[in-house]
């Protein structure tokens, strides 16, 4: 979507420049009365006077001429310096360094692919987008609450589009024909579903997350066609469950988590053209790079878990990745295409 300029901007450059245009008439219509020169003559004396430039009298002026461009110097000279000053104010204006800045995003929304995109910033969607950020992910932001991106710390960089994401013109502006994931989290069940509905239709492939409240919301979001449905409040009680069980192996997740910019845990889609495909695992240099496979995920279901380093990587596998976030990322660069 592109932003437009806000209307109480429009309308004072509107007021601005039928003020100038007003003053320029006057003076063309007096001159010509008065001194009956051509009106372009006019014009040029008028405009030249308005402007205090200074080229002498192009038009020989009677005294009447001569009184006439005095009062018109007076009262238009304060009417012109007013009007450049507002126009000024104007150009730096925060409304115009909006736009210019969101136009400026928009073509960098444009350039994308392969990206995340986020909707909702509230406090799951702003811990959403902190850890993308964290591991250097390309993602974009939307929300119809203009106020939450003028709040938003200037030096996060994050992408965004302010809009309703239930509406499909907002969602093909974030790019989600080229997007990897979706992520709703909206503050009603009822907008998730309608943004999973869109989604879906838009990208067949896409990975789609959502948020609800309750196991029906639950049911119907997966019904609508999202990949993954996740309920705060049950993701809570499995969580201090395992606590409960395995205090240390969550003790361990918890400085993975932690460490997010230095750990990843990544689920690598292996296309055609990979340089892993055909290889053993054991021949690979991925343990080298500090990337452990902790599995890997066939693409007629089957599952390896733990993989024998005898395993041979094929088009379609998925690969579970854990390791440092650079050699991840690399590795999702070089064997991830989608």
């Amino acid at each position: 979507m592109t932003p437009s300029i806000p209307f109480t901007v429009f309308r004072k450059f509107l007021a601005i420049a039928g003020l100038l245009l007003a003053l320029t008439m006057i003076g063309t219509v007096g001159l010509r009365i008065i001194e009956r020169a051509p009106w372009f003559d006019c014009l040029y004396f008028s405009i030249v006077t308005l402007t205090t430039v200074g080229y002498g009298e192009t038009i020989p002026l009677s005294t009447a001429g001569r009184t006439f461009v005095m009062v018109f110097l007076i009262l238009g000279l304060g009417a012109f310096t007013f009007s450049a000053f507002t126009m000024g104010q104007l150009l730096v204006s925060h409304g115009f360094v909006n736009l210019w800045e969101r136009r400026r995003m928009n073509k960098d929304i444009d350039k994308l692919s392969g990206h995340y995109i986020v909707c909702g910033l509230g406090r799951m969607g702003t811990t959403i987008c902190e850890y993308l950020a964290s591991h250097q992910m390309n993602f974009v932001i939307i929300d119809k609450n203009g106020e939450l991106f003028e709040d938003m710390d200037p030096s996060r960089n994050w992408m965004y589009i302010e809009g309703d994401a239930t509406d499909d013109h907002v969602l093909i502006s974030a790019g989600i024909e080229r997007a990897q994931a979706l992520a709703t989290v909206l503050p009603t069940d009822a907008d998730n579903v309608y943004v999973v509905l869109s989604a879906r239709l838009l990208n067949a492939k896409l990975s789609i997350i959502a948020r609800a409240s309750d196991e029906k919301a639950i049911d119907k979001i997966t019904r609508a066609g999202a990949t993954r449905v996740i309920s705060p409040f049950s993701s809570g009680a499995v969580k201090m469950a395992r606590f409960m069980l395995h205090p240390t192996i969550e003790d361990f997740l918890e400085i993975a988590d932690e460490y997010g910019n230095q750990l990843q845990l990544a689920d690598v889609q292996i296309q055609a053209e990979s340089p892993l495909v055909g290889k053993k695992l054991m021949e690979t240099d991925l343990a080298q790079k500090g990337v452990m496979i902790i599995g890997i995920r066939r693409s007629d279901g089957q599952r390896l878990i733990p993989p024998p380093g005898s395993a041979r990587i094929e088009v379609g596998d998925s690969l579970y990745a854990f390791g440092s976030t650079t050699a991840v990322n690399e590795m999702i660069n070089v064997s991830d295409t989608r």
